[in-house]
């Protein structure tokens, strides 16, 4: 019984794109920023490899490794989660989704205010955690909703638990994410609640409302297979349900390394895809550098948990979906090549896949292995990386 374990370290970038200059993002190295603090310590990744890779410079190589590696490249138009997710998954998106850098138009705004009965506080680019500081008295006195976005394709609701319940609050991201279509077909609609008294602190109950992929991605081929398509974390919102075949949320990276162990006592066939979110949502998008590194530190230090509960035909693979580098003035993502590190009995040690053309080579990859036939964007490194 074949099984893959995906993680995503999200936003774990390695080093700035060849065209990162064209999104604003020169001199983009999220490890490079990471390894500068006095708090990261990475020796487990870094006995995998993680430090052989391409471009890799912050520390010195090993000599001898177990892992395999290799840098990945993304070419869908944009560094957002949603896109960046889908070609880990298989399909590019050649085109960029819809930003809103000056707010969104009248005619979707009155759309949503008619239809949630509320109006609408902000509507700019704004950090979620100043947003709230900034608007949440507002809202709290009139009940308004607190609507913003970012230089992503996001359109995001903040809402104080106590002034709009939970679940309202995810209704009213259902009613936006059937607005935003057509030009406005943004990637992802966001509940972002909050709770307490001012400055307010958000919740770990925040829901994303994904556009559904354009077409079928390794988890739809998987599942139409009768593969197991087990999702940790918000990946099945990512992916608006498609193709997964069981689910579990999870309330931060330590809840989700504890919820992959917990799948990994079971019996499955197939794949385990989990999104670790904090090194991007708590650190690179709060410029804390040293977070991050503490963040790093912690999954470093819980991989041995993971690598001694695998089975001898499980393959462990760490990868990310876009970068955010917490030490520029930027607090958006940025355009970088992301590492691929694989671990597992299956595997070659030492092996070295230099710099892939494409994420999509992770789903080309992954279906190999599994034995399963499907169209992806990519093209697989299984023969390079695991043993005949």
């Amino acid at each position: 019984m074949k099984r893959v374990f995906l993680f995503v370290l999200d936003s774990f970038g390695i080093g700035e794109m060849p065209d990162a200059a064209d999104f604003k993002d020169e001199g983009s190295n999220t490890l490079g920023s990471c390894a500068k603090s006095p708090y990261f310590s990475m020796p487990n990744m870094g006995k995998l490899g993680l430090f052989n890779i391409d471009g890799v410079d912050c520390r010195p190589s090993e000599s001898e490794t177990t892992g395999a590696v290799g840098r990945m490249t993304e070419v869908s138009k944009g560094k957002d989660t949603t896109i960046g997710h889908w070609e880990i998954a298989g399909v590019v998106s050649p085109k960029p989704m819809p930003t809103f850098p000056e707010g969104f138009p009248k005619e979707l705004l009155d759309a949503f205010e008619k239809e949630t009965g509320r109006g609408v506080l902000c509507n700019k680019p704004y950090s979620g955690t100043d947003v709230i500081r900034d608007y949440g008295k507002e809202h709290m006195e009139t009940g308004k909703l607190i609507v913003y976005t970012s230089a992503d394709s996001v359109f995001q609701v903040a809402a104080h638990e106590a002034i709009v319940p939970i679940e309202e609050q995810y209704r009213i991201c259902e009613i936006a994410r059937r607005l935003c279509t057509g030009p406005y077909a943004v990637g992802r609609v966001i509940a972002r609640p909050f709770e307490g008294e001012y400055p307010f602190k958000r919740t770990v109950r925040r829901h994303d409302f994904s556009l559904t992929p354009p077409r079928d991605t390794m988890l739809d081929i998987l599942k139409k297979a009768g593969k197991d398509v087990l999702a940790v974390g918000k990946i099945n919102d990512i992916f608006a349900g498609s193709g997964v075949t069981e689910f579990v949320r999870t309330t931060g990276n330590a809840d989700g390394i504890d919820k992959t162990l917990e799948y990994m006592k079971r019996d499955f066939n197939g794949l385990c895809f989990t999104n670790l979110v904090d090194y991007d949502m708590l650190y690179g998008h709060r410029n804390d550098v040293d977070g991050y590194a503490k963040a790093l530190t912690y999954f470093d230090e819980r991989l041995p948990e993971l690598l001694a509960s695998m089975g001898p035909e499980d393959i462990l693979m760490i990868t990310a979906d876009h970068g955010c580098d917490p030490a520029t003035p930027s607090t958006d993502h940025s355009r970088e090549y992301t590492p691929m590190v694989m671990a597992g009995e299956p595997v070659k040690k030492g092996a070295n896949i230099g710099t892939r053309s494409s994420f999509a080579d992770i789903a080309a990859t992954i279906l190999e292995y599994l034995e399963v036939s499907g169209v992806t964007d990519g093209s697989s490194f299984l023969g390079e990386t695991v043993k005949e």
